[in-house]
């Protein structure tokens, strides 16, 4: 079975997250996509719970069919090596022939990567275009110019209209719910 994996920090999840996750089941040669919420990230990025960035993920991803949600580096340790993620599911699910879902920003920065080369032989790149990342080995962004950054700083904009209405073309109105809900990114 092709089985695609897509990593991330989904701090939090919003669209561009979402339309990838569709394109990529869309138009690859994939069964499945497996969203993997990284639980502690290798370059120290400060994160909410993770608890709450995998709730977040399986609101924004539950209209997705073909996706699942994985908790799978909350058992492996910190900090989350990609490398180790892709080793134990490959275990875990012997027929799974994996592919490493990332955006061309990821190319500029494999050489920060652990054991990057073991990667790309454990699950060959499946390279989506980023707006404002462009690599000769990835194809032209066709997803929208939305990052969790900007997102958090929208959130930080509490009572501003214009932040508002930004937000809610943004963040699927699940995971809006739940991060009010939560006070989550005050």
């Amino acid at each position: 079975m092709n089985v695609a994996v897509y990593g991330g920090s989904f701090n939090p999840p919003h669209v561009a997250h979402v339309l990838a996750a569709t394109y990529v089941l869309a138009v690859g040669d994939f069964e499945e996509l497996v969203v993997v919420p990284v639980f502690d990230h290798a370059f120290d990025k400060e994160l909410a719970p993770f608890e709450d960035r995998v709730k977040m993920t399986e609101l924004a991803m539950a209209a997705v069919p073909g996706v699942q949600i994985s908790r799978i580096e909350a058992a492996l340790g910190s900090p989350s090596r990609t490398l180790f993620t892709l080793r134990a599911l490959s275990e875990q699910h012997p027929s799974w022939r994996l592919r490493l879902v990332v955006g061309s920003d990821v190319l500029h920065e494999a050489q920060k990567w652990h054991a990057f080369d073991e990667i790309e032989k454990l699950a060959p790149l499946y390279v989506l275009g980023r707006v404002g990342s462009p690599h000769s080995a990835a194809p032209e962004p066709i997803l929208p110019d939305v990052s969790s950054t900007r997102v958090r700083q929208l959130l930080g904009r509490a009572g501003d209209p214009a932040a508002a209405a930004e937000l809610e073309r943004l963040v699927p109105r699940a995971v809006r719910g739940y991060i009010r809900e939560h006070a989550l990114y005050k």
